[in-house]
């Protein structure tokens, strides 16, 4: 008896279900590895930016001009508001953030949607969502209830 025609066997593709192109694009695999290296790539430039804003908090003196900048905190500040790294040029020509302000772009995007997967793999992936619920909405409240605190002086 000869094999059955695999055309007639081939179903089109289906955007729900367990077998489905959706469920296999966004299968734990999947997101856990995007997860990874999306927050893996950006991790430096996160934390940079979180160091610099920090320091802007704790130090509020503020340039006029990023050709003020000397010590390399300061030009690290520069870079955080300017997205440029000052040097002698500035004096002449300024220079261009554009293709560093696109990247800090793509990594606040990345940012946001590494946060996503990870909220989806905390919500997906767990026997128990509570606690996981509990942590987002506290996540929520305590910044909402700290700037409203700050308000009551």
């Amino acid at each position: 008896m000869p094999p059955e025609s695999t055309a007639s066997t081939i179903q089109p593709a289906s955007f729900t279900g367990p077998g489905s192109t959706a469920s296999r694009w966004f299968s734990a695999k999947r997101l856990r590895f995007l997860h990874l290296y999306l927050g893996v790539f950006f991790a430096p430039l996160l934390l940079f930016f979180i160091g610099t804003g920090w320091y802007q908090i704790q130090n509020r003196d503020r340039l006029k001009d990023p050709s003020e900048a000397e010590t390399l905190v300061q030009k690290f500040r520069v870079v955080h508001t300017d997205q440029i790294y000052p040097s002698e040029q500035e004096f002449k020509r300024r220079s261009s953030p554009k293709w560093f302000g696109a990247l800090v772009g793509t990594m606040s995007a990345a940012m946001i949607i590494t946060t996503v997967l990870g909220l989806v793999l905390a919500f997906r992936f767990t026997r128990n969502p509570w606690p996981a619920c509990l942590a987002l909405g506290m996540g929520i409240l305590v910044p909402i209830l700290v700037l409203w605190a700050g308000q009551q002086r």
